[in-house]
């Protein structure tokens, strides 16, 4: 799969796999990323929402590999679509990804077998006005996570499905905590 990607070095050791939304591309959630994340690698492939989930997988795992990621550190920023992709790509294939921050998810297939998932940290995070991915598509997503053990912060806002200054302070805010725990 040889999917057009930005990669962006970091200094700390943690890297950011960017996920954007259907209508956008690689170009735009590293400068988010590197707002939320600062001092972290970006990662930010192109979504084709009609490729197969695990060819996004084998395509991540590739990128790890060659640009030496430690996949323990490796978090995903996913938005709409790109949340869709990084809850499936945690609940498919563990241990590719260390979590993520999940900005207005819409759906994630359940398993027929739950997935051991307790080394993971996700924050899901929901517009009360939310439209294209109402609230409670966002709910099943951070049950379905808690249920195969992840650890989820759960928040919701009073924003509609456009991205908010909320969102990327409660982002980084969240991801500070796990790059530089207390």
């Amino acid at each position: 799969m040889n999917t057009p990607h930005v990669y962006i070095p970091g200094k700390t050791g943690f890297t950011i796999l960017a996920l954007h939304e259907t209508g956008a591309n690689e170009d735009d959630l590293p400068p988010i990323a590197r707002a939320i994340a600062p001092g972290a690698a970006v990662l930010s492939p192109r979504v084709d929402g009609s490729s197969p989930l695990s060819d996004m997988a084998a395509w991540v795992a590739a990128r790890i590999h060659e640009y030496a990621l430690d996949p323990a550190r490796v978090y995903a920023l996913g938005y709409s679509t790109g949340a869709d992709v990084a809850a499936n790509l945690m609940m498919r294939h563990p241990g590719l990804l260390a979590g993520g921050v999940l900005l207005r998810p819409g759906h994630l297939a359940r398993p027929g077998i739950l997935p051991p998932l307790e080394s993971l940290s996700v924050l899901v995070v929901a517009g009360t006005k939310d439209t294209t991915h109402p609230p409670d598509s966002a709910v099943t997503v951070a049950r379905l996570l808690a249920e195969a053990g992840a650890g989820v912060d759960f928040s919701e806002h009073d924003s509609d499905h456009g991205l908010t200054p909320h969102d990327f302070a409660l982002a980084r805010e969240w991801l500070s905590q796990r790059f530089n725990p207390a």
